[in-house]
């Protein structure tokens, strides 16, 4: 993950009353290393930092907070490049092009289904439990980053959550001005199809080519392993019952055949890569008390509450109930 992506922790830190360099220091992140916003940070790391302040604090919104207080050049170098597409579906196409080089450990897909344009996201990462504060940072970062764009009048239908609403909304409400669902099915952002097509504010298709040169410059890095590709696109279909090797391989604009050549070229099979996502989402949702277990064996594509507690009571040696007891 890039340090810009804790561009403003410092500020709403202090503002929340917390010392943002103790805990940058226990999180093992020298404060130096934020002075280049593409020096990067390991996404655990971010991710144990952002939930530990958010408790600590008391304020469940310091990941949105983070959010409402980015600007478009906390995108670094890629800004360049998004701020000049012709379109709201060109700005998505391009971000989606480069998500490696804003941060590795985010996934994100967008669905055209005719009526909807739905933006997911998601983050893959190795450790277990709650990322609210982090998933929260990147959905209001891409929610910010539109309204950047396509002007402040704009706004989607609904801002989503897979995690349960705050005690207290009043930074969602403000920052977010349209419907906001929790204990959604996933992360992201909805809105009418044709929104796709509404022009950028700052877009000039030449600049967007001076900047796409200068940008293959500055990252000409190798892509991410399929492995990586295909985890990200996992953990986005996965709760919505289309984790299917077929729909996987559609995502990352690959056939069936080649993935499942690549994935093994590379030690590893399909089926591991679904079943080290449901056990990370299944520790996720069952973190925040506020998912009934019922809801959750549903979200992770189970039809019976039965079959859900036999899979988990096999994968961590206790029944869902007592992992929420013992865990809580």
């Amino acid at each position: 993950m890039r340090a810009a992506a804790l561009t403003n922790y410092i500020a709403v830190a202090k503002d929340l009353g917390l010392n943002p360099y103790k805990l940058l220091r226990n999180a093992g992140i020298d404060i130096n290393v934020l002075a280049v916003p593409d020096n990067r940070i390991p996404a655990d790391t971010v991710v144990s930092l952002l939930e530990n302040s958010a408790q600590l604090s008391g304020h469940s919104d310091f990941g949105l907070r983070m959010a409402e207080a980015r600007r478009l050049t906390d995108f670094g170098a890629i800004s360049l490049l998004i701020m000049h597409q012709p379109t709201l579906r060109d700005v998505l196409t391009t971000l989606t092009r480069h998500l490696n080089t804003l941060n590795e450990a985010l996934a994100m897909h967008v669905v055209d289904n005719g009526e909807f344009a739905i933006i997911k996201e998601d983050l893959v990462t190795d450790i277990p439990g709650a990322k609210t504060q982090c998933v929260e940072l990147i959905v209001g970062a891409m929610y910010g980053l539109l309204k950047n764009l396509l002007g402040d009048e704009w706004s989607p239908l609904s801002v989503h959550f897979t995690h349960g609403a705050p005690a207290d909304l009043a930074t969602h409400r403000r920052f977010l001005k349209c419907d906001i669902e929790f204990e959604s099915a996933f992360n992201g952002i909805v809105m009418p199809v044709s929104d796709l097509q509404k022009p950028n504010r700052t877009g000039d298709p030449a600049l967007a080519h001076y900047a796409q040169q200068y940008l293959d410059t500055m990252h000409p890095g190798a892509p991410q392993s399929v492995i990586g590709e295909a985890r990200k696109a996992i953990y986005l279909l996965l709760p919505l019952g289309a984790a299917s090797v077929t729909r996987v391989a559609r995502a990352i604009g690959m056939h069936e055949r080649t993935l499942q050549r690549r994935l093994a070229s590379e030690g590893c099979e399909f089926s591991d890569l679904v079943k080290e996502a449901r056990r990370d989402l299944a520790q996720r949702y069952i973190s925040d008390k506020r998912h009934s277990i019922t809801r959750i064996s549903e979200t992770l594509g189970y039809g019976q509450l039965s079959s859900f507690t036999r899979w988990f009571s096999s994968e961590f040696g206790m029944s869902p109930a007592e992992w929420r007891r013992k865990n809580g």
